[in-house]
Parts: C-alpha cells; sequence; structure tokens
C-alpha cells in the first residue's frame, strides 16, 4: 500500500502550531496595497488561525490526526 500524499496546496498555505491550532496568512497583502488603510493593512498582516469547523479539514488534507 502506498503513502498517503499530503494536499500539495494546503502544505504551503497553511502550518500547524505545538498547541495544535492551524496557522495561515490572511489574503490581501501581496500587491495593490496603496488602497488600504493602514489599520487595515496591520490587522491583515498579523497570524491568522483556522476556526473549529474547519481545523479538522485542513489537518485532513495535512494528513495530521486529531
Amino acid at each position: 500500500m502506498p503513502k498517503m500524499k499530503t494536499h500539495s496546496g494546503s502544505k504551503k498555505r497553511f502550518k500547524v502550531t505545538a498547541s495544535g491550532k492551524v496557522k495561515y496568512k490572511a489574503q490581501g497583502k501581496n500587491h495593490i496595497n496603496a488602497k488600504l488603510t493602514p489599520e487595515r493593512s496591520s490587522r491583515l498582516g498579523g497570524p491568522q488561525y483556522v476556526g473549529p469547523e474547519f481545523e479538522h479539514k485542513i489537518k485532513r488534507l495535512l494528513r495530521i490526526a486529531g
């Protein structure tokens, strides 16, 4: 039986922290940022965490138990 492979797109976008939360980078910060207010830009800059309703789906794509 071959090994199960992780989802290539998911492993580039998500990371599981030591406590088991799924962390990702917010969208909308790569280009055309002149129109963003400083408050919005700052808010998008910090780490974002996946909600509990989608956490198990992401972990399944990453092949992480839990």
